[in-house]
């Protein structure tokens, strides 16, 4: 049974599959953007892909899947932390990367198989603007700035099916005076040194120096790394419109091809049945949840607990629930390794779940009708498959301390060290961690923190 996904642009199910000849599967998934926590409903969108990429992987082989993940790291929100702050817009990003990293190794996510940022690739954002104002697609504006000419592309709107006059209120308020229309987005900021400080790169032919708009470094980074047109595009709901409808649009008329094969968004998550709010007090970061008691494992299984298409309630009784469901998978995998391997395939429902639209909560529906019926007749290998599918580390321990600022500093300097093979730097980071209370496990493609046992 392949893998199946619904398409938010076809609005069908379809089967999820590699265009190119090495027959490696290509996706990208929007990330985080680093100025703050990401909260958990963030999380939800990251361990749904996170499900997504293992079932890939199983499927495919290792090295089929080439899954890339950006970092956000400059824009208005983290420029305004950078000089609320008063600290340079790097050290800023860093730190929040630092805790990005170390929120998603606690729930277990594996690490993306790339990882660029935005300021990372500059050159190549302008490059693509260059392409888009040579062809017509965008236009340099009074201020130096650069705008996408949205009526220049006949197919915008078919993947958020948004209406003109909805468009046009959306985008009214961002610079209208700037605009051939008020519908036309950003693609290159001109830097203004009373918002932008010394945050700024050289532009486009003919623009002025400033940034890139939000929209244009998906795009520029998935070309670069994965290629014109790639198998998925996935990311949360939010970012259907403008985000992902504005990247269709700038990669196609650039590159003159498809962006993506296959669209996937995740629904919303709600907290005590309406939507987080600091101010409603239902505003949840991952280390929030820790500091409450409740482990990351049990945090990944109840934003497993919904369909990802439907918006899910959590509320910490939904973790209370998985706490218990934790506790006997536990003990079921204990009764398995004490008995012979048994005949395989009675875990074949949960994948198939998985397969039919990352359908998690019939997966795990369907585990625990094994899991009921007791360890007699299961097979230790194949539970611990589709464990790995779900990604339940039944092995991490309960309450692990949330990650602070300064070690997740520590922490990405040791691994830049490490990546640019000064081993001396290196050795006196994992020193300073070790010092602070955390040991760092190196792996081929990213690190894990762990308390120091005392």
């Amino acid at each position: 049974m392949p893998i199946r996904l619904f398409d938010s642009l076809s609005r069908q199910v379809r089967e999820l599959s590699a265009a190119q000849p090495d027959g490696v599967f290509r996706f990208y998934n929007c990330g985080p953007t680093v100025y703050a926590p990401a909260h958990i409903g963030n999380f939800r969108t990251f361990v749904i892909n996170d499900v997504l990429r293992r079932m890939l992987e199983l499927e495919m082989g290792p090295g089929k899947v080439r899954h890339v993940r950006n970092i956000t790291d400059v824009d208005d929100r983290t420029i305004g932390q950078s000089r609320k702050e008063q600290r340079p817009l790097g050290e800023i990003t860093r730190m929040w990367t630092g805790i990005f990293h170390a929120d998603c190794d606690a729930l277990n996510c594996l690490r993306p198989t790339a990882e660029p940022t935005a300021t990372g690739y500059i050159r190549e954002q302008v490059s693509m603007i260059e392409v888009l104002m040579e062809k017509g697609n965008a236009y340099r504006a009074a201020d130096g700035s650069v705008y996408f000419r949205v009526g220049s592309f006949p197919g915008y709107g078919a993947l958020s099916r948004v209406k003109e006059r909805e468009l046009k209120v959306t985008n009214s308020a961002f610079d209208a005076d700037h605009k051939d229309d008020v519908g036309d987005f950003a693609l290159w900021k001109a830097h203004k040194p009373d918002e932008d400080g010394d945050v700024r790169w050289p532009g486009p032919a003919g623009a002025a120096e400033g940034r890139p708009g939000w929209h244009i470094e998906c795009s520029a980074m998935s070309r670069k790394i994965l290629g014109d047109t790639i198998d998925l595009h996935t990311g949360g709901v939010d970012l259907l419109f403008p985000h992902h409808e504005n990247e269709i649009a700038q990669s196609e008329c650039c590159n003159g091809v498809t962006l993506a094969r296959h669209w996937y968004h995740t629904e919303h998550l709600l907290v005590d049945g309406t939507t987080m709010s600091k101010s409603k007090g239902n505003y949840y970061t991952l280390g929030d949840l820790v500091a409450k008691g409740h482990s990351p494992v049990t945090v990944r299984y109840a934003l497993l607990a919904g369909h990802p298409r439907k918006q899910l309630n959590f509320t910490l009784d939904s973790l209370h629930a998985a706490e218990s469901a934790l506790a006997t998978l536990r003990a079921y995998r204990a009764a398995l390794r004490r008995l012979k391997p048994a005949s395989t395939g009675v875990y074949d429902k949960v994948l198939d779940a998985l397969r039919d639209d990352l359908n998690t909560p019939a997966a795990l529906g369907a585990l625990f009708t094994v899991v009921n019926r007791g360890a007699d007749g299961g097979n230790l290998a194949d539970f611990e498959r589709v464990i790995f599918a779900l990604g339940l580390d039944l092995d991490r321990p309960a309450g692990l301390p949330a990650t602070p600022p300064e070690v997740a500093i520590l922490a990405e300097k040791r691994w830049a060290a490490r990546g640019a093979r000064d081993f001396a730097a290196a050795d006196a980071l994992r020193s300073e961690l070790a010092a602070a209370g955390w040991s760092m496990l190196d792996g081929k493609d990213g690190y894990k923190l762990e308390p120091i046992k005392k």
